[in-house]
């Protein structure tokens, strides 16, 4: 590995942690500015932290890799994943930013819910802070084991090594900066994602002196489009297409919602991060494809679909390029990890260390229980039809 794509990489690391420290010098010291940003997000920053927190590493590993792997069929999956977006930005973002404000100023997702349901402090919240919890702690330490062999398989670098590395930088710009760091970094790791998964197609279609010699490759290995459209059953529809579903109760895409500036922002955020989404499923899919072609037409032999991203990578671009092309991997880890950071802490502490140890703890208590910097507010209140 070249010297300077370790640049790369260290540049990247430094800014996300810089990022941290402007975050930590204009968040507020009340909890809602350190869970929700005060609610005062701007729409580019929601839409974009919302699709980069969402799509983590498989954006850039695995559509590509399904691409690779079974041709056309993944279109379906991109196609559930647009229109899940959509309706979620549609029905779920403005009501949510509306009524967890008039809940008496809901932070987290449990306790919209037991506010919504005029049952503050009740099982409902515990049962789904505990959901939140255990499931987001798995899914956390599978995005840092994801970091890890990033490390190994892009970087040569040790396993170890890789996984304290993006564990540290994760914790460190979250810990400092709370939800508008977590925003922010995810917001630049978005249009790094963007700029790779529209460079990389780009520049390996070059590589064919027209779109029907590429495709000729491509058909070599996958069924041609309308074969591979019509080849699906009913049930692998279904499940493909389901994959959108799982944006309506991600707590933390959704939590994006409740901390825009105000219901009105929410079309432009819309706007961008369906644009954004778009663009970068587009760019994946794309990445597939092309590999395809490529792998056929110099006779490449790839172990591992899902790495066609990296070996483009390190092919066909400059080592300072490479290495942002990886980093931009990186990013779509770290942006998933840091998020989910964060909505865990916040469910640990808001909504079952104050309701089941110490409904009355201090600020100080809950500093310290706090993984991340945080104060104390009012738990009184119930919810208000608006």
């Amino acid at each position: 590995m070249h010297y300077l794509t370790y640049v790369s990489l260290a540049i990247y690391f430094i800014v996300m942690l810089c990022i941290g420290l402007f975050a930590f010098k204009k968040s507020t010291s009340d909890v809602s500015g350190y869970i929700l940003g005060g609610r005062k997000v701007s729409p580019q920053v929601t839409a974009l932290s919302a699709g980069a927190s969402d799509m983590s590493g498989w954006m850039l590993m695995g559509l590509p890799g399904a691409m690779f792997l079974v041709g056309f069929e993944t279109l379906y999956i991109a196609i559930g994943l647009l229109i899940g977006a959509m309706v979620n930005y549609l029905l779920v973002a403005p009501k949510l930013r509306v009524y967890t404000e008039v809940a008496n100023d809901a932070l987290t997702i449990p306790e919209f819910f037991a506010k919504r349901f005029h049952a503050p402090n009740s099982n409902i919240r515990i049962i789904a802070a505990v959901i939140i919890v255990i499931f987001f702690t798995l899914y956390t330490s599978a995005g840092l084991v994801a970091g890890g062999k990033l490390f190994v398989s892009a970087f040569d670098l040790n396993y170890e090594l890789g996984l304290i590395v993006t564990l540290a930088v994760v914790v460190s710009y979250t810990l400092l900066g709370g939800f508008l760091a977590v925003s922010l970094t995810d917001f630049v790791q978005g249009c790094i994602m963007f700029v790779a998964l529209v460079l990389v197609p780009v520049v390996a279609y070059q590589e064919f002196s027209n779109a029907d010699k590429m495709m000729s490759f491509a058909y070599e290995s996958i069924p041609q489009f309308s074969e591979g459209m019509q080849n699906v059953t009913m049930l692998g529809l279904i499940s493909s297409l389901s994959w959108g579903l799982g944006y309506f109760g991600q707590p933390h895409i959704i939590v994006r919602f409740m901390a825009i500036r105000s219901v009105s922002d929410i079309k432009a955020a819309r706007r961008i991060g369906m644009s954004w989404m778009t663009v970068t499923i587009i760019g994946a899919l794309a990445t597939g494809l092309v590999g395809i072609a490529y792998a056929n037409k110099f006779d490449m032999k790839l172990t591992d679909p899902e790495t066609i991203f990296i070996v483009f990578s390190e092919l066909l671009f400059h080592p300072l390029i490479s290495g942002f092309l990886l980093a931009a991997i990186l990013a779509a880890i770290m942006s998933t990890i840091s998020s989910q950071l964060l909505v865990s802490s916040s469910s640990l502490t808001e909504d079952i260390y104050r309701v089941v140890s110490k409904k009355e703890a201090t600020e100080q208590e809950m500093v310290k229980m706090e993984p991340f910097r945080c104060c104390r507010r009012c738990d009184c209140g119930q919810f208000i039809s608006a």
